[in-house]
């Protein structure tokens, strides 16, 4: 009789352990199985079980769609108003404007705006600015950032690592200080960056290739735009040819990483010599 006593014990005993990690493996099983839960279904059961969570969820549907309206159609203002400025300037040959989805990309040829290797604005690049300030004005407050990229041309034996990368900023940076002072965006928004040589649109060693790689570029982009790196940027905008001439060329989806190794300035104060 006590030998079955201490025999019930332990099969007692067993049953709960066994029950407890039964408890444990679903749990582990439902972790997983709401790990990559369907969006769509995961709202669709919650407003079964709670119909005011489906009206919430109706008007925040509602609110995410009215936002992405209004940032696309931010985006088609300033690329209309851009097209009819820049048109009516007779700047066909020296600007390239392309719309994509959630930004707009504007490429300026860089005589626009500076003379030889300085980086000091001239009168006409400051009336070109002055059209772009109009363009971008009625849709400002949509924006999410504008990016200004200063460009170089590898020109062999005419500069220095430490003056192509200088000139290159410098040049972006006097861009987004005259932008800034119109007071249009939040200057938090507005981000100057120089890439020297490293980011070529034109390969070989030729006049034509130097004029097309001397350039600034202006990337506006709105709150809902995807994020992506440069590289593929310029295979919507230049061609897959020119993204394969990029230095990560495996297009990554970061956009930090994508500009390590590039120079980030303030405004200089003044004009200077530098080589292209």
């Amino acid at each position: 009789m006590k030998k079955g006593r201490k025999g019930a014990e332990g099969g007692s005993w067993m049953d709960t352990y066994g029950d407890m990690v039964t408890l444990l493996l679903c749990f582990f099983v439902l972790l997983y199985a709401i790990s990559s839960v369907d969006q769509n279904k995961w709202e669709n059961m919650v407003a079964s079980m709670n119909p005011e969570a489906a009206e919430q969820l109706q008007e925040m549907r509602a609110d995410e769609a009215a936002q992405a309206a209004a940032s696309d159609n931010a985006m088609e203002v300033i690329y209309q108003n851009l097209t009819s400025e820049f048109e009516s300037m007779g700047l066909d040959a020296n600007v390239d404007i392309v719309r994509g989805d959630g930004y707009n990309f504007i490429s300026f040829s860089d005589e626009i705006f500076f003379a030889g290797d300085s980086y000091a604005l001239l009168e006409n690049g400051e009336t070109v600015l002055d059209a772009f300030a109009r363009a971008i004005e009625p849709a400002a407050d949509e924006i999410h950032e504008i990016q200004f990229l200063g460009h170089t041309a590898k020109v062999p034996e005419r500069s220095t690592t430490t003056e192509d990368r200088m000139l290159s900023s410098a040049r972006a940076a006097q861009v987004t200080a005259y932008i800034q002072r119109k007071n249009l965006v939040d200057p938090g928004r507005m981000v100057s960056l120089g890439f020297g040589c490293y980011r070529p649109v034109a390969a070989g060693n030729t006049e034509e290739s130097w004029s097309r790689n001397r350039r600034v570029e202006i990337l506006i982009t709105s709150d809902d735009a995807v994020m992506r790196s440069l590289t593929e940027y310029y295979a919507e905008v230049y061609g897959e040819e020119v993204a394969a001439m990029q230095p990560d060329t495996d297009t990554r989806t970061d956009t930090q990483t994508d500009t390590q190794a590039e120079t980030q300035t303030e405004t200089p104060a003044s004009g200077g010599e530098g080589e292209d």
